[in-house]
């Protein structure tokens, strides 16, 4: 792909903006335009289950780049600006209520939705999820008079929310299907540690347990038979990558996102994809990955921009990273993310520790909590194919 005249980047999320930023460091010189659905313009995400939902930080500090940068980079930012429909064979995108724009390089980065739970009474209205700025302002407002509330899920979300909450001073039970809180992902040392924090905290664990039905008034979950009441109800339940649009235009679509190779092209010319709906072949890893990590967004539309800008070798190639931080203990992972067959608990002093995962032998991941050097030592290592330390 040559240099693009004119840039359409869709969705406001890190991908998005590190695209266009990407783009015009690389020299694109070229028309940016990037519609975002929010009425927003992009912003840090991360704080939203913690320093924001604590009222640690505040909406106005969360922006990625003020508006001067906007301006300085000739970059216009279409605010409640959804995409409706992209054509690849006249390469126009078409907002909605608005007339199609014209591009010669586009990148779709519209990320994920989150899921509400598929059971009776999971689509209330008062049961809360949390992806936007928006429905974070919902959960921080709930929050600050909610002396319950009830967290369905032990992902990354769910435990950062619920103890984000419990430091407000709520009484949080946590509800999950797993033996132990990111068990299936992290794997059961990593897990016991995870659980053991929150309960220090004093979070209650309702662990093995399946959501029967969330009761009418959205504000209590039947568990197992047990009614869980609560002020606030959120369920952190997984997402679905928005590709409907890169579908309906006849993009090749696997496992439910853009199928790109390692510089973010899909399978239309002229079309890239970044963040959590690209299913992007990692260069390092030799395989396509799926990846909703907040740093590799910024990684992959980085990327795509300097391809838009006609940089041809660029590629996305590092391994996988991401922090989370549930009360005062922040982990960092470093992996592929998609499998291990042996995890390695190295302990060290004052409640620091290191999980090796490995598959076949050879090094697909890490979690680090109070080892950064084991966890900058790993991304070199895991890149490299090279067995378990």
């Amino acid at each position: 792909m040559s240099g693009a005249r004119r840039l359409v980047v869709v969705g406001g999320g890190p991908a998005g903006l590190a695209a266009a930023r990407a783009y015009r460091d690389a020299g694109g010189d070229g028309d940016v335009t990037l519609l975002t659905p929010e009425p927003h313009a992009p912003y840090e995400r991360p704080p939203l289950s913690k320093e924001f939902l604590r009222a640690e930080a505040e909406a106005g500090e969360l922006a990625l780049e003020d508006a001067a940068w906007y301006a300085e980079h000739d970059v216009v930012v279409r605010l409640a600006t959804p995409a409706e429909r992209l054509d690849p064979e006249r390469r126009t995108v078409a907002p909605r209520g608005g007339q199609p724009l014209d591009y010669d390089a586009c990148v779709l980065a519209t990320g994920s939705t989150p899921l509400p739970l598929p059971v009776p009474g999971g689509d209330h209205p008062d049961v809360l999820l949390l992806r936007s700025l928006e429905s974070a302002l919902g959960l921080r407002r709930r929050a600050e008079a909610a002396e319950r509330a009830v967290v369905i899920g032990a992902g990354f979300i769910g435990c950062e929310v619920a103890a984000s909450l419990a430091m407000r001073g709520a009484r949080v039970t946590l509800v999950a299907r797993e033996a132990l809180p990111q068990g299936p992902r992290l794997g059961e040392d990593a897990g016991r540690r995870i659980a053991g924090w929150l309960r220090a905290m004093g979070v209650e664990l309702v662990l093995e347990a399946e959501v029967e039905a969330i009761a009418e008034d959205g504000r209590a979950v039947r568990v197992d038979g047990r009614l869980l009441r609560g002020d606030l109800v959120l369920v952190g339940g997984g997402v679905k990558p928005n590709a409907q649009l890169a579908a309906e235009a006849g993009l090749t679509v696997r496992e439910g996102r853009v199928a790109t190779d390692a510089g973010m092209r899909a399978s239309a010319p002229g079309v890239l994809a970044a963040g959590d709906v690209a299913f992007a072949e990692n260069a390092s890893a030799g395989r396509a990955l799926a990846v909703e990590h907040w740093g590799e967004a910024l990684n992959m539309g980085e990327v795509a921009g300097r391809v838009a800008a006609g940089v041809q070798d660029a590629r996305w190639e590092v391994a996988p990273g991401f922090w989370s931080t549930i009360g005062a203990h922040t982990m960092k992972y470093v992996a592929w993310g998609d499998g291990f067959d042996t995890a390695r608990l190295e302990a060290h002093d004052d409640g620091a520790f290191t999980v090796w995962y490995a598959r076949d032998g050879i090094l697909v991941g890490a979690l680090c909590h109070e080892r950064d050097a084991d966890y900058e030592r790993a991304r070199e290592l895991i890149e490299a194919k090279a067995p378990v330390p």
